[in-house]
């Protein structure tokens, strides 16, 4: 019922769109939203199918976030032509970026099926862990090392061009490396829950035992120095520290963490040029509104024209944005649909997150709690970095908006990354089987006997 219900919301958002862009519904407008669903629909079997007790939230929240970002990238192309050519301009043109979009759904959902079908218990995982971890290594540092011609876009080095397709591998490798950390923290949690010293009521883990935060540090830190990218550092670094947390229990982790990375960041800023940019843009993006700050200015008037209801679907100028396609996309929303409907939309991510967590907290191995919550923290984190971002909370990073950016890299990771969580929380829903307990019953659930004298027992 509920995908049902986002498959109507599909089509009415399409609808009230073309109305809003076009001033009328044009006979294509079913198109999209048509092809999403049946996608969205056959996920939706395979998952009946394959992980028959997963939680039925999930996939209806992720379904809606995509399906949205396409129509609204549709929306886009028909800003970039003028007003009486929009109601003609083809649903397939070749030079839309919802038609891409489209197939990177596609290939995302593929992805999606397959990986629930091909793994049937997800700590299976656990024994390609060194493998992974060594994957997402090479996949975060591979960018750094390439040449600026084909991995440097907009003074990031995050991506991988081949000809006409390009690709960012770090969303990949935050898949892999959540997997090994999950695999690692399993193995040394009681190693890394002792502690040395109580200071202020707080334990404090022992010096040898520092190693694992200080080489994530060191390695998030050579992210921000060779890929000058803020957001994948801190993220890299946050989901790290978060998973230590949950593994130890322990606060200390956390403090250590905070520490050692706002001190990393300080010392960056030193030294790169990209970041004091950054910074100083975040500080105060109207004093060259025109220039440097022009696209974190923009944002915000998006967000102030839309107020709290927004100028409604197709109303609105988002296409002034620039790189509204991609990272400014929330900003386009809020322009068109207000306070009330992104705040709506970030409720459908924070469902995601509650529930993955409860995940995390019903499933009954400890590789499987750290790995969903790990998942879960990461999409919160990235939606935290990328929304924070454009409305000024924190420095302008070069993050996607999952579910709703176009391009294939991160649609793909992220919905790696749900069809993972699924099949954890088929495991966690699923009734332990029927055999037999070894434990001794409870007194109070045994039988009363009466034992007379000279009875046998």
């Amino acid at each position: 019922m509920l995908l049902l219900a986002v498959i109507g919301i599909l089509f009415a958002f399409s609808a009230a769109t073309e109305a809003g862009a076009i001033q009328k519904i044009t006979g294509d407008f079913w198109v999209l939203p048509a092809m999403i669903s049946a996608v969205l629909l056959l996920a939706h079997i395979v998952v009946r199918f394959v992980a028959p007790y997963a939680d039925p939230a999930i996939l209806p929240c992720v379904a809606l976030l995509n399906g949205l970002g396409v129509v609204f990238i549709r929306r886009l192309d028909l800003g970039e032509v003028k007003l009486r050519q929009r109601a003609n301009l083809p649903v397939f043109s070749s030079d839309g970026q919802a038609v891409k979009q489209v197939i990177w759904t596609l290939v995302a959902v593929g992805l999606f099926t397959g990986l629930l079908i091909l793994v049937r218990d997800h700590k299976s995982i656990s024994r390609y862990a060194y493998t992974l971890g060594l994957a997402g290594l090479v996949l975060v540092a591979l960018p750094a090392v390439l040449p600026a011609s084909v991995s440097e876009v907009n003074g990031a080095k995050l991506w991988i061009k081949l000809g006409p397709l390009s690709f960012q591998p770090g969303e990949f490798a935050k898949v892999a490396l959540l997997a090994f950390f999950a695999y690692y923290l399993v193995r040394k949690r009681e190693v890394l829950s002792l502690a040395s010293r109580r200071i202020m009521g707080i334990d404090f883990p022992r010096g040898r035992d520092l190693g694992p935060v200080l080489t994530v540090w060191l390695f998030s830190m050579l992210v921000l120095v060779f890929e000058q990218d803020l957001g994948t550092a801190l993220m890299y670094f946050g989901m790290f520290v978060v998973m230590l947390y949950v593994a130890t229990e322990r606060v200390s982790w956390i403090l250590i963490g905070l520490g050692t990375f706002i001190g990393g960041a300080v010392l960056a800023h030193t030294f790169i040029s990209r970041l004091q940019l950054r910074v100083e843009i975040w500080l105060d993006p109207f004093s060259d509104a025109r220039g440097k700050g022009y696209q974190l200015v923009q944002s915000l008037l998006g967000f102030g024209t839309g107020g709290l209801f927004g100028t409604g679907p197709g109303g609105g100028q988002p296409g002034i944005i620039p790189e509204a396609h991609n990272d400014f996309i929330t900003a386009g929303f809020g322009e068109e649909i207000g306070l009330f409907g992104v705040t709506a939309m970030l409720c459908l991510y924070l469902t995601i997150v509650i529930r993955g967590l409860r995940t995390a907290v019903g499933v009954r191995d400890s590789f499987g709690k750290l790995l969903a919550g790990g998942l879960s923290f990461t999409l919160g984190l990235q939606v935290f970095v990328i929304v924070g971002g454009v409305t000024k909370l924190i420095p302008l990073t070069g993050q996607t908006t999952p579910f709703l950016s176009a391009g294939g890299s991160s649609l793909m990771a992220n919905w790696i990354l749900i069809a993972l969580l699924i099949r954890i929380s088929d495991a966690a829903r699923r009734p332990e089987t029927g055999q037999p307990s070894k434990q001794p019953a409870m007194l109070h659930d045994a039988h009363t006997e009466i034992i007379r004298p000279g009875s046998k027992p």
